[in-house]
Parts: structure tokens; C-alpha cells; sequence
């Protein structure tokens, strides 16, 4: 067995082992207080329901279902009067919830993936574990009171928290993909600042308001986490229209001959493996998965075609007119100016470009030259290595090497972020 399946199993057999404890205790024992769990309950499988629209692979496509497990798991006095649910009840109301909120999706066959569901059990029983334990003790009473060093003390669990599931998810996403796990856990931590933030800051205060005022402070504090979801939707929807446009002005060099079919898409997802191999970021992966779908688009400015749409093989000052072509146009499209600068200067020297036109360079020139059968690919990175010298970084064609040695881009997800 790989190494990476012995850690999505290890993360799942976890997630699985503190689910069915969770259960068995909260049988042996009873239920304590069957209001705040009913409650509570009722938020997480209301939340979980309400991912209607997310996006594949979204971070977090149940804000509020997050926050309020989080929340249950904070939760040290409801109107005053202190609870003793504990940690395995936590986790036990948490899953059965979340169970019972994503039925219809699995129903539409649309369900959460189960790295999703490990995670939120194993970051939940987290909390839980941190915070429970301390405050039925009377340790966070006697030392912190309950004033803003208290809300101060969840606040901090909360990001205690939020890095457990950044770590966990950095992980697996590791486990599954290769990918080198300081760029994916880099990634992972700047996506908190997004709705990972307003998952934190509506737990904390769910919590403080249940605290004070009672369980009627849930619906009133649920509305606003509800707004930032569908305002978060609506932006992804926006750059999900923007990245199928780019898409669809790719292939207007396919539809009008001048390039193979499916070569700006196989370049676009060969690039992004190579760009997460050598850590770039998610804005960097963007900006390099547009650039490498609209790497040809200057072929459309000649007026005699290229033979096959294989730049590689033309003289390096024809290879520079056409990108200076395809950089007019970019800019033309109203793409980022960054997209524009990678598609003009994939032509340069590698020394002069930055990384993201290094490694459409290389992933260009490989599938120009690949063609098919295993032979013709060795021949084609044989021939990438020969041109260290000048026109290809030697790391960029490493990278290739190892991505194609693990399936090429075989389950590579799009670097725009969702």
C-alpha cells in the first residue's frame, strides 16, 4: 500500500474511531441537556443543507453548519446556567447532525467527499477537547472570568482550531496528490482569511451569545454567516464565468486549425501539476493555468499556419513574434496583466522569465513534441533536457519528469480557487 493511501486511511480510521466513541458514549450515558443539543443540532444539519450551490472542491461549502459545531463545542453556559455535555457528546451531536443534513445531497449523488467529513470530525473533537475539559473543571471560570479575556481565550481556540483542519487538509490533499506539502499547507492557511475567518468569528459568538442570552441568540447570529455564503457563492460563480470564458477563447486556436484538440487544455493541467510541484501559490497557479489555455491564442495573428500548432520546432525569433502576438491579445481580453506577461515572454531565454512562463514554456514544448506512444514522450523529455542550456529551466523539466513519472495530470483539480 502507498504511503499516501496509510494516511488518508489513518485520517478516516480517526475520524471513524472518535465518531463511533462519540456514539457509544452518548448511548451509555444519556443525553445532557436535550435542548442545546436538539438546538444545536438543528443548526449543523440546517447549515449542512444549505451547501445547495458550492462549488467542487470548495473549502468549506457548510459555513454554517462549521461554525455552529464549533460553537456547541465552545459552549460552557447557555443563559447563564453551565453545561456538561463533554467532548463525546459534542462530537456525537455534531455527526449525527451533519449526517442527517447532507442526505438529499447524497441522494442527488452531489454528497461531501469523506476527506471533508473526517475533517470536520476530527477538528471539532478538537475544539471540543481543548476547551471542555478546562471549563468544567473550573479552571477558565476561576482564571479568565467572563469578560473579554473569556471571549479572548475562544477566540484562540477557534485559530487553534482553524490550523488543525488547515494541517489535516494540507495532508491529506498531500497524500493524494504528491504535491509538496508547505505550498498545499501555505494555500490551505491563506484560505482561512476567506470564509475560514467568518466560520471562526460567527463560532466565537455564537457561542458568547448562547452564553448569554440563550438559545434564541442562534437565528439571529446564523443570519449573517447565511449573507457572507451567498455573497461568497456569487464571487465564485463570477470567477467561474471568467475562467470558462478564457476557456472557450483557448480553443478558438483548435476550432480554427491551428493547434491539436485538447492541447491548451492537457498544457493548462500538465502546468498547474508543475507549478504545485514547485510550490507556487493559488494566485500563482491561477495566473499560470490562464496563461498556459491561452499560450497559442497568437497563432490566430499569422497568416500562415503552423505545421501542427508545434511552436517548439520554429526558429526562437518566430517563437518570440508569435508570444508578443498572443500577449497583444491577452491584454485585449481584459485578463489580468500578469496572464499577459507569462504568454509574451514563454518565448525568452529561461533565465530572463519569470516561473509561470518557464513552465509553459517546457509543458508546451513537451506536448508539442510528445506525440504518442511511451517512445515519442521519453524522446520529447530527452530533448527538453538537452535544451537546459538555454531554453528550458533544468528544475522545471525535473518537475515535469516526476509529474509524468505519477500519471502526468491525472487528478489535478483547477488552480483558480473556487
Amino acid at each position: 500500500m502507498r504511503p499516501g493511501a496509510l494516511t488518508v486511511g489513518a485520517v478516516h480510521g480517526a475520524a471513524l474511531l472518535l465518531g463511533l466513541t462519540g456514539f457509544g458514549a452518548t448511548l451509555w450515558h444519556g443525553l445532557d441537556e436535550p435542548g442545546n443539543a436538539l438546538a444545536f443540532g438543528t443548526l449543523i444539519a440546517l447549515g449542512e443543507l444549505a451547501r445547495w450551490g458550492a462549488a467542487p472542491g470548495e473549502r468549506e461549502p457548510a459555513p454554517l453548519a462549521a461554525a455552529g459545531a464549533l460553537a456547541y463545542a465552545l459552549l460552557g453556559t447557555s443563559a447563564g446556567t453551565a453545561t456538561t455535555h463533554g467532548v463525546l457528546q459534542t462530537v456525537a451531536v455534531a455527526v449525527a447532525a451533519a449526517l442527517a443534513g447532507i442526505v438529499p445531497h447524497i441522494a442527488r449523488g452531489r454528497g461531501p467527499g469523506p476527506d471533508h467529513l473526517a475533517r470536520r470530525v476530527l477538528t471539532v473533537g478538537f475544539a471540543a477537547l481543548c476547551f471542555q475539559p478546562l471549563y468544567n473543571s473550573g479552571a477558565v471560570t476561576e482564571h479568565l472570568g467572563q469578560g473579554p479575556a473569556y471571549a479572548l481565550f475562544l477566540a484562540l481556540l477557534l485559530v487553534l482550531t482553524a490550523l488543525c483542519d488547515a494541517v489535516l487538509a494540507a495532508l491529506v490533499l498531500r497524500a493524494r496528490t504528491g504535491f509538496p506539502y508547505g505550498p498545499l499547507l501555505r494555500d490551505e492557511l491563506r484560505a482561512l482569511l476567506g470564509i475560514g475567518s467568518a466560520v471562526c468569528a460567527t463560532g466565537t459568538v455564537m457561542a458568547l451569545g448562547v452564553a448569554a442570552a440563550g438559545l434564541w441568540a442562534l437565528p439571529v447570529l446564523a443570519v449573517p454567516l447565511l449573507l457572507t455564503q451567498v455573497s461568497f457563492r456569487r464571487y465564485a460563480a463570477v470567477r467561474t464565468v471568467n475562467r470558462q470564458t478564457i476557456a472557450s477563447l483557448a480553443r478558438a486556436t483548435e476550432i480554427a486549425g491551428c493547434t491539436p484538440p485538447g492541447h491548451a487544455r492537457r498544457v493548462a493541467a500538465l502546468s498547474a501539476a508543475v507549478g504545485r510541484e514547485l510550490g507556487l501559490s493559488g494566485t500563482e497557479l491561477a495566473v499560470l493555468e490562464h496563461a498556459a489555455l491561452m499560450h497559442d491564442i497568437g497563432q490566430l495573428s499569422l497568416v500562415d499556419p503552423v505545421a501542427g500548432g508545434a511552436t517548439a520546432v520554429l526558429p526562437a525569433e518566430e517563437q518570440r513574434r508569435i508570444a508578443l502576438l498572443g500577449g497583444e491579445v491577452v491584454r485585449r481580453t481584459g485578463v489580468p496583466e500578469a496572464v499577459a506577461v507569462v504568454v509574451e515572454r514563454q518565448a525568452d531565454p529561461y533565465r530572463e522569465q519569470p516561473p509561470a512562463a518557464r513552465i509553459v514554456r517546457a509543458v508546451n514544448a513537451y506536448d508539442d513534441l510528445a506525440g504518442d506512444g511511451a517512445g515519442a514522450a521519453l524522446d520529447a523529455l530527452e530533448r527538453l533536457r538537452l535544451g537546459t542550456a538555454r531554453d528550458y529551466h533544468p528544475d522545471v523539466v525535473e518537475c515535469l519528469a516526476r509529474v509524468l513519472a505519477r500519471g502526468g495530470a491525472t487528478g489535478v483539480t483547477s488552480a483558480v480557487p473556487g
